[in-house]
């Protein structure tokens, strides 16, 4: 097997320029197939690690989504009494009652304008989510018209800075902090003290109650509560469960498209490897004759060339899937259209989109050579020496 794999080596690197454009050729499609998947991956990964497994959201029945649900203070007092609520060092609950809505800002550099999420927040907002720290600033005062920003949406849009002023809900508001909240959704969002932002949007119901739990498992008994519950016409839903729902239309999306653009490029690498695997064959009649007077069996012969092509398939792969590394570094925003807001968020690479594009990579260069390779195997012995 050695002496195969040295000899087919050896032959690509005879065929230096061939060798190299086939390889590009196939490495476009990988970098095509794992870019996009890495796209998906990404948003997937910023909006499920949004969430924390212990925090459970409270949502209006058939709400998909804060922006469309509406919680009455009523019932949203009710759930403030839940006994499965943890408590805090001060004994204060862990409990926030949230707004969500939706205003449009415009983007730096440019005339273009998109949806970003105001989230009213209590007290107890900034202790659910500990993955939100504070860059600069400082944390915004309750009972004022004050809010904080995030990361992402300080860097893309226009007067989002710290020190600024933006102006919505017929009110101006004072940016006095920016956060940071690592690769997850709450980056890309506008946070501010829920009453206030009630009162500006005319908002008579939150969007949505935030708790943890004091036992991570007694969140089916608040499930058949709220369900007994005549005063309740509402649902509750994992933090992290929550957002991964969120993520799963686009990403599919965004997989299908990929797969789909992979399929159609992929035909044009296949056909290109294919071509160069026919004119190897053409070009060597003779020193396969030679083989096989040597005592190469067909299948030998199969194997060298049809091992070739795999070796392309490699390279194009690991070329590929290098230049797609380099995504990792990118940033990007899209339509969140659960929310229908902009989303921030990178590329993600992870083990599993390496071996899936190897695999494929390899199953190009299976496909572009087997035909040529059977067809190598299949010559005779007697016509190929008289091309010596």
């Amino acid at each position: 097997m050695s002496l195969l794999f040295f000899y087919s080596m050896r032959n690509l690197f005879t065929r230096r320029l061939t060798t190299i454009l086939t390889t590009l050729g196939m490495a476009l499609v990988v970098f095509v197939f794992a870019s996009i998947i890495m796209l998906a991956e990404g948003l997937q990964k910023t909006l499920i690690e949004t969430g924390t497994n212990n925090n459970v959201v409270v949502l209006r029945k058939s709400a998909e989504t804060e922006v469309k649900s509406s919680i009455d203070r009523y019932q949203a007092s009710i759930v403030d009494t839940l006994p499965e609520i943890a408590l805090g060092i001060d004994g204060q609950r862990f409990l926030a009652k949230e707004l969500l809505v939706l205003i449009t800002l415009q983007k730096k550099g440019s005339d273009s304008i998109a949806n970003v999420i105001i989230r009213g927040i209590g007290n107890q907002s900034f202790f659910l989510r500990p993955q939100v720290k504070l860059l600069s600033g400082r944390i915004p005062r309750f009972g004022t018209s004050e809010i904080i920003v995030g990361r992402s949406v300080a860097k893309r849009f226009k007067n989002a800075g710290l020190g600024k002023k933006l102006f919505f809900a017929m009110r101006s508001w004072n940016i006095v902090g920016i956060f940071d909240a690592g690769d997850t959704g709450f980056s890309s969002e506008i946070w501010g003290d829920a009453d206030q932002l009630m009162q500006a949007f005319r908002r008579q119901a939150y969007s949505s109650v935030i708790f943890r739990l004091k036992n991570s498992s007694s969140l089916s008994g608040i499930k058949a509560r709220f369900a007994k519950d005549p005063r309740l016409t509402l649902f509750a839903i994992r933090e992290k469960d929550y957002y991964k729902k969120q993520s799963e239309t686009m990403a599919t999306f965004l997989r299908i498209l990929g797969i789909s653009l992979t399929l159609i490029f992929s035909i044009g690498a296949v056909v290109g490897a294919m071509i160069t695997m026919y004119a190897a064959v053409a070009n060597r009649t003779a020193e396969i004759g030679t083989l096989r007077a040597l005592g190469f069996q067909r299948t030998s012969i199969l194997l060298a060339f049809l091992l070739e092509s795999l070796i392309l398939g490699f390279f194009g792969g690991c070329t590929g899937l290098l230049f797609a590394s380099f995504l990792q570094f990118i940033t990007v925003s899209t339509m969140n259209f659960q929310t229908f807001s902009e989303l921030a968020f990178s590329f993600a690479i992870t083990p599993e989109i390496i071996m899936k594009a190897m695999t494929f990579s390899l199953f190009m260069g299976f496909a572009g050579g087997i035909l040529p390779a059977i067809r190598a195997s299949r010559m005779n012995l007697v016509d190929s020496l008289h091309a010596v």
